[in-house]
C-alpha cells in the first residue's frame, strides 16, 4: 500500500527557516503529483504548494510566494518544502499528498494519498 510520511516540523522563531520532507513508500514518485497542505484547528485545510507529475509546474498560495519552495527528488522518493522567513500565521499541521498523475503538467485538484502530518509552530 503506497504511503507518505512527513518530517522536519518543529518550533521555530519568526523569520526562521525549516525544510519539510515527504518520503514516499511503495510508490514510484516520478509518476505522482505532490501537494503540500496545512491546517489550523477550527479552519479548513489550505493548499500551500504543489508540483506536477512531470515536475515542470509548481504552484504556491499567495501567502507563501517568495518564501516557500517545493522540490522533489524522485531517486530518493522524497518531496521537500523549503520554508524561509516563517511567520506566526504559518503555524499549523503540514501534510503532503500524492496523486498518480504520470506526465501530468498541472497540479491536480484532488489527491489520493496523504501523510499523517507534521506540526510547525512559529512563535517567539
Amino acid at each position: 500500500q503506497p504511503h507518505l510520511v512527513e518530517s522536519g516540523g518543529g518550533l521555530v522563531q519568526p523569520g526562521g527557516s525549516l525544510t519539510l520532507s515527504c518520503v514516499a513508500s511503495e510508490m514510484t514518485l516520478d509518476y505522482y503529483a505532490i501537494g503540500w497542505f496545512r491546517q489550523v484547528p477550527g479552519k479548513e485545510r489550505e493548499g500551500v504548494s504543489c508540483i506536477s507529475g512531470d515536475g515542470g509546474t509548481t504552484n504556491y498560495t499567495d501567502s507563501v510566494k517568495g518564501r516557500f519552495t517545493i522540490t522533489r527528488d524522485n531517486d530518493k522518493s522524497t518531496a521537500y518544502l523549503k520554508m524561509h522567513n516563517l511567520k506566526p500565521e504559518d503555524t499549523g499541521v503540514y501534510y503532503c499528498a500524492a496523486l498518480l498523475h504520470p506526465g501530468g503538467r498541472t497540479c491536480p485538484p484532488e489527491y489520493q494519498y496523504w501523510g499523517p502530518g507534521t506540526q510547525i509552530t512559529v512563535s517567539s
